[in-house]
């Protein structure tokens, strides 16, 4: 029985640390199928993270703050947008710069504010979202097995988990049974066809990167106002890229590339699980080698699955209207 708690614990812990990668990558997933590379994403998740803890703090609301998030993240992707789509500039050049201002500039601006550092002051619990308990769950608490699977396992979450994991089936539906996703998925594989047809490729790919936006700017926000308590300096430490690598392993497909969150999430409780633990004829588990697995397991999924995962003919082009 301890055994099984242990499990709950870790599947409980696997679903929070998944939470942020699974948003991420599906934001991923809009801006890519519609041919528009999405590097991005780090930086994006990292500023969404830092409105939403400054304006929590202010406002004394975690709504607001998500609110803020999704606006900074629509902003930066627009201006990726502009970047690439309007400007035809190179998208992988123009993602890293995002990445690389959003690093400074929350940091910048973190010290003029609040002079703690970088750091924003911890949120107190008003102003950061809560676990919730689901109807019926303290009822069964003590039932056994069936009790904490629902107790610990699925109830106790914030409302953010429960909406990451929505979004899997939402962007499922809407990518594969809406107007909307045929012609998101066909600008990402043919955008000349779709040109012919009288759809402005530009439109439907500015569409899809501020899709993409308003997910990654909820991941952000999870980050700072849901999982922690504040806005620490690149307290995002990988998570953008491993949620790309979680799409790419995924195919660019919504219920893949959540398995494969879960996956990384996985590693990532279970690295903190391992922390001090002592193995038989091993000795005390080194904690930088446990830190480093989810990263590790990255280089190893992308070397080798990245040469079978086919993307979007038309990933990486600027298009250019034949006239």
């Amino acid at each position: 029985m301890e055994n099984f708690e242990l499990v709950i614990l870790l599947l409980d812990a696997t679903l929070r640390t998944s939470t942020p990668l699974i948003l991420a990558a599906l934001a991923g997933m809009f801006s890519e199928r519609s041919g528009t590379i999405n590097l991005a994403l780090e930086g994006m998740m990292l500023g969404g993270a830092f409105a939403a803890a400054a304006v929590a703090y202010y406002a004394g609301s975690p709504w607001v703050g998500l609110l803020a998030a999704i606006v900074a993240t629509i902003g930066l992707s627009l201006l990726h947008g502009f970047a690439c789509i309007t400007h035809k500039g190179n998208q992988v050049v123009s993602g890293m710069a995002i990445n690389i201002l959003m690093s400074g500039f929350t940091a910048l601006v973190g010290i003029a504010l609040f002079a703690q550092g970088g750091k924003t002051p911890a949120l107190d619990k008003a102003s950061r979202f809560q676990p919730i308990t689901l109807p019926g769950a303290e009822a069964v608490r003590d039932v056994p097995i069936l009790g904490p699977i629902y107790f610990e396992l699925l109830s106790g979450h914030n409302i953010l988990v429960y909406i990451a994991f929505l979004a899997v089936p939402a962007a499922w539906w809407v990518m594969y049974r809406t107007r909307f996703g045929l012609r998101l998925r066909a600008v990402g594989e043919n955008p000349g066809a779709v040109d012919t047809a009288g759809i402005s490729v530009v439109l439907m790919r500015y569409r899809a990167v501020v899709c993409s936006g308003v997910l990654v700017g909820m991941s952000g926000a999870y980050l700072s106002t849901a999982q922690g308590a504040s806005f620490l300096q690149d307290m995002t430490a990988g998570k953008g890229y491993i949620a790309l690598a979680a799409m790419v392993f995924g195919k660019w497909r919504p219920f893949p590339a959540l398995f494969a969150c879960l996956l990384f999430g996985f590693l990532d409780a279970a690295a903190t699980r391992l922390q001090g633990v002592i193995l038989p004829g091993i000795g005390e588990v080194p904690v930088q080698l446990v830190q480093a697995l989810p990263y590790v397991l990255t280089v190893i999924l992308l070397a080798g699955f990245i040469g079978r995962a086919t993307p979007p003919k038309a990933l990486g082009r600027a298009y250019v209207k034949e006239r």
